[in-house]
């Protein structure tokens, strides 16, 4: 009697439970503890992709996106991959119809009701990615069970959608890593920098066993973690009859072996990213606007290839390492004592209380520290940050093709993560890379390479008196133009700029390209106007390409993830119009700054830096060795540099380390000689009539020279009148020309 009532009432709550329990599956599948997607929704689920950027020879250089995603498709994933996770996470995949009724029902009795969280959780692959796709809500102790009937409700429904191959490529796109790392090819590029269809099966374990709990088994954070987790992987394989005993045991002890890749943070060419993004942005708004589309550059899954060649970048981040490193080194040590030392101190003092901070605000902290041999963080103060930071060089270089305007090599700065400003814009004084405007300007007023220009010492009295000094201080004598402007000689480049107009430069400086205002003064002449290295490509690119005013671009075109052509740039090609100099000037120019190379400041690229291509070049160092200047052409390709700290009060104290030649030659050096060959080209030959236009003596002496500028300089001469001397006979030879051009045209 009593064993029946036991039955009855055990009989009658195991049916009041079912009841109860079908009545709540039947409130959760109409929404009565919120909505259940549609076989619809499900449908139209799509995943966030990042968009791919990729230089001129399809390598990755980084990606823009909401989701760090890059969705695949089932053929690109390797049949062990899918063997791994069918293995690992849900073994009667292929065999169930989205939930599995056993593993159900363990969650339900030892899970839920007898709180032993050891069973596992029960959930099949199809019910893990409804998860990741819409996440779970919270509602109180009976929160795991309304979501996992959700999930249950849906991961059957994807099943009435969805091929069991459409559902694992579903999964394998949408599982997160860690790291802001969404799918299974991120997760691949991120670890191992390759893509998911050439990942190794060890390697595919690593990613597989992750799933588990991402950051526990994260291969970079926890090694130890991750190859223990992946050889669970490699078993519960071997279990499933995937290989055999033999291969497991191979594969197991196999060491774990990393290639990781964070493009975000350490990418090869994060500076010029946010370039491409800008360009980007403004093509596909347009194209947005004209189409009716609504293509999203972080959503979209968009491919977007560059002008950028990226061997040639690597070529010039490998420069920035040896010899910025080695002339940090030599920075550090003059900065440690003497006057440079409390120079520095001095510096370090203005910009703490800038900060407007107190004594008692500069305690010791960790901080994360840049370094060429590698980051490394270290407890300082506040003022000992403002002293590390004030103390390093800084350096920009860009490369263009001079004939379009392609970006070849953008390298902003020393370290993105670190020091985000781009030095490509940095607007510094330009120094002798200005000359040849100047010596661009004379030529194009008809003085030739061969018109000697005094050397004799000159006063300015319109300007405080202020004297001129070449940078080894000799005088005397008279130098060729050519001459003066390979070896940057500074009294006879003023001596050639008070015969300029200033209207003349003035202009030609602005058609050039360039943004700040040319201050009317005789210093000008040796390069105090400010300039960026974006603008300073722009106006060699001119020199190199016979005249032509260029404009940088970035992109090559834009495609969508399935190959359809968003964009493709028409404008990729020799430009021919926008006129700025003539071509005889860029042609007699070009010689002469292939003198400055072959013979002048910039030798050292040749005998040090083995540079044997055709090559035209300025070197330039600012006021007090702040900055270093280099700026390198060939038909193919210019390549400007400048290196200087951030405050033009820390500098080299002699030009041994901070002159253009020393500080800012030799990354053009590293960066052109292993790739030379690829940017070689001949110079366009001088027309006959030019042949013996440079065919003259450097220098002559006093005495036995009639001077070019008679009588020129004088003590105490002034600016506006030699100016206005300039502008009458320039006045002149412009009517000659118009004479001579309405004759010829009359005959």
């Amino acid at each position: 009697m009593y064993k029946r009532k036991i039955f009855k009432y055990t009989l009658i709550a195991l049916l009041t439970l079912t009841i109860a329990f079908g009545i709540f599956l039947a409130l959760v599948y109409h929404g009565a503890f919120g909505k259940i997607h549609t076989a619809q929704e499900l449908k139209d689920f799509k995943n966030h992709t990042a968009t791919l950027v990729l230089s001129e020879e399809g390598h990755l250089l980084g990606k823009f996106f909401a989701e760090n995603r890059i969705n695949v498709n089932y053929k690109q994933i390797p049949q062990y991959l899918i063997n791994a996770l069918v293995a690992t996470e849900d073994a009667r995949y292929f065999e169930h119809e989205g939930v599995d009724s056993r593993s159900l029902l363990r969650v339900l009795f030892k899970t839920i009701l007898f709180k032993n969280k050891g069973s596992g959780g029960g959930s099949t692959i199809n019910q893990q990615l409804v998860k990741n796709m819409y996440g779970r809500n919270n509602h109180g102790a009976i929160s795991i069970l309304v979501n996992k009937s959700k999930e249950a409700f849906l991961a059957y429904r994807l099943e009435k959608i969805y091929s069991k191959e459409e559902i694992l490529t579903l999964y394998l796109n949408t599982i997160p890593f860690g790291e802001n790392v969404l799918g299974i090819e991120a997760a691949s590029r991120r670890f191992f920098n390759k893509t998911i269809d050439k990942i190794k099966i060890e390697e595919a374990a690593v990613l597989i066993g992750m799933l588990k709990a991402n950051t526990y088994y994260n291969p970079r954070l926890h090694p130890e973690n991750a190859l223990k987790r992946r050889n669970i992987v490699l078993f519960q394989m071997k279990k499933y009859n995937y290989f055999k005993k033999n291969t497991l045991d191979s594969l197991q002890k196999l060491p774990l072996l990393l290639n990781y890749a964070n493009f975000e943070s350490e990418g090869p060419a994060n500076y010029f990213l946010k370039q491409v993004k800008s360009e980007a942005n403004i093509i596909l708004e347009k194209h947005n606007t004209t189409k009716g589309t609504n293509y999203n550059i972080y959503k979209d899954g968009l491919i977007i290839t560059t002008t950028l060649d990226l061997s040639l970048q690597r070529h010039a981040l490998n420069a920035f390492k040896s010899h910025l490193s080695m002339m940090q080194s030599r920075l550090h040590k003059q900065y440690k004592s003497g006057n440079s030392n409390k120079t520095l101190n001095t510096l370090v003092i203005k910009e703490f209380k800038k900060l407007k901070l107190s004594k008692k605000d500069d305690q010791k902290k960790k901080r994360e520290l840049f370094d060429w041999k590698g980051f490394y963080t270290d407890s300082i103060t506040v003022k000992d940050s403002i002293r590390h930071s004030l103390a390093l060089l800084h350096a920009g270089l860009l490369a263009l093709d001079p004939q379009t305007g392609a970006i070849k090599t953008w390298v902003g700065g020393i370290d993105f993560r670190t020091q985000p400003y781009d030095q490509i814009f940095a607007q510094r004084q330009v120094a002798s890379t200005f000359k040849p405007i100047l010596y661009a300007a004379a030529l194009e007023q008809g003085i030739t390479p061969c018109s000697y220009l005094d050397n004799k010492p000159i006063v300015i009295s319109d300007f405080s008196n202020w004297q001129p000094r070449n940078y080894d201080n000799s005088t005397g004598g008279n130098y060729s133009m050519a001459a003066a402007l390979a070896k940057s000689m500074n009294i006879p480049t003023v001596n050639l700029f008070l015969n300029v107009p200033f209207t003349n430069l003035n202009n030609l400086w602005k058609n050039l390209g360039f943004s700040q205002e040319l201050v009317r003064k005789p210093s000008v002449a040796l390069g105090t106007a400010n300039a960026s290295i974006y603008e300073l490509a722009i106006a060699y690119s001119t020199f190199s390409n016979g005249g032509y005013h260029i404009k940088p671009q970035s992109i090559i075109s834009i495609k969508t993830s399935d190959g359809k052509v968003i964009y493709k740039n028409k404008f990729l090609k020799p430009i021919k119009k926008d006129r700025v100099i003539s071509k005889k000037t860029s042609q007699l120019l070009t010689a002469m700054l292939q003198k400055a190379i072959n013979e002048g400041t910039g030798k050292s690229l040749r005998s040090k830096y083995g540079v044997h291509i055709p090559i035209a070049g300025k070197t330039g160092t600012s006021q007090g060795y702040a900055d270093a200047w280099f700026a390198a052409y060939t038909p193919k390709l210019v390549i400007v540099t400048r290196v200087g700290a951030a405050s033009p009060i820390i500098k080299f104290n002699s030009g041994k380390n901070g002159s253009g030649s020393t500080l800012a030659l030799p990354l053009v050096g590293k960066t052109l000689k292993p790739i030379q060959k690829k940017y070689s080209a001949p110079f366009t030959k001088l027309p006959e009539m030019f042949a013996d236009i440079l065919d003259c003596e450097d220098y002559l002496e006093d005495s036995s020279f009639e001077l070019f500028f008679e009588n020129l300089f004088k003590p105490n001469n002034t600016f506006d009148r030699m100016q206005r001397k300039a502008e009458r006979k320039s006045k002149r030879q412009q009517r000659r020309a118009q004479r001579k051009s309405r004759r010829n045209s009359r005959n």
